[in-house]
């Protein structure tokens, strides 16, 4: 696990856009696997800025979304889908069908979860697996005690999730209390994976998340048996490691 810190949220934005833009240039129908939250919206932002600039291009990149809440359409302003599409998708060259994000409107939840992950092992699998972290050490929608042999699930959200998440809505009955999720299984099938953290409020989970036992308890502390992982984070979310320094 490599460990990367940042001076500032703007530099880890610029390191983990250019992490991507690498396996971008290095792979032009590279599978990326994406994630949603107020963490890679810097990350996007970035990524936007390298598309328009000519450094990459998207014509031939795949990505899978880490998940979707369950019941949302995908016009909600609250979906996953929408939030994609207004810090991403809408402002590069992009393909609509290489897209793909959970259907949080399914009819047959069970069924859609099999397909999502049949899609991925279709596409050969993800090159690059963005992550962020939960304060509770989720990753994806992998809620403590999640078993970490499950792929693409429902799950039913934490309080503590909720109440995170419901900052993004009017209030945090609007919160939906299931989502689906990619599990631990399929995330440790990416080839490389890609952590950010930034903020104060991180900062214990990540030591955990390094220095810990790998447990159900810290969805996040299985990413320590992953070969290639890099962990980007700012002063803040590493200022718990013993030891760090900033470049």
């Amino acid at each position: 696990m490599r460990i990367v810190v940042a001076r500032d949220y703007l530099e880890l934005s610029k390191k983990a856009a250019n992490m991507l833009a690498s396996q971008i240039i290095l792979k032009p129908n590279s599978v990326l696997g994406l994630a949603t939250g107020a963490t890679p919206i810097g990350t996007y932002s970035e990524l936007v800025r390298l598309y328009k600039e000519e450094t990459i291009s998207f014509c031939d990149i795949i990505t899978f979304n880490l998940d979707e809440y369950y019941g949302l359409d995908v016009d909600n302003k609250q979906s996953y889908s929408y939030f994609m599409k207004e810090h991403l998708f809408h402002h590069i060259n992009i393909k609509k069908e290489n897209i793909h994000i959970p259907n949080g409107k399914a009819q047959d939840i069970f069924l859609e979860c099999k397909r999502y992950e049949a899609a991925i092992k279709d596409a050969g699998g993800i090159d690059m697996q963005l992550l962020g972290i939960g304060r509770n050490g989720h990753i994806g929608f992998n809620e403590p005690d999640v078993k970490f042999e499950a792929m693409t699930h429902l799950v039913t959200l934490d309080e503590d999730t909720i109440g995170a998440n419901s900052r993004f809505f009017k209030d945090k009955e609007q919160v939906p209390r299931q989502a689906i999720s990619m599990g631990i299984k399929t995330i440790m099938h990416s080839r490389k994976i890609l952590l950010l953290a930034n903020g104060i409020e991180k900062a214990d989970m990540i030591y955990e998340m390094i220095n810990g036992k790998i447990t159900p308890e810290l969805p996040a502390s299985v990413l320590q048996l992953h070969p290639d992982v890099t962990v980007i984070l700012d002063g803040n979310a590493a200022s718990a490691l013993k030891i760090y320094e900033i470049p």
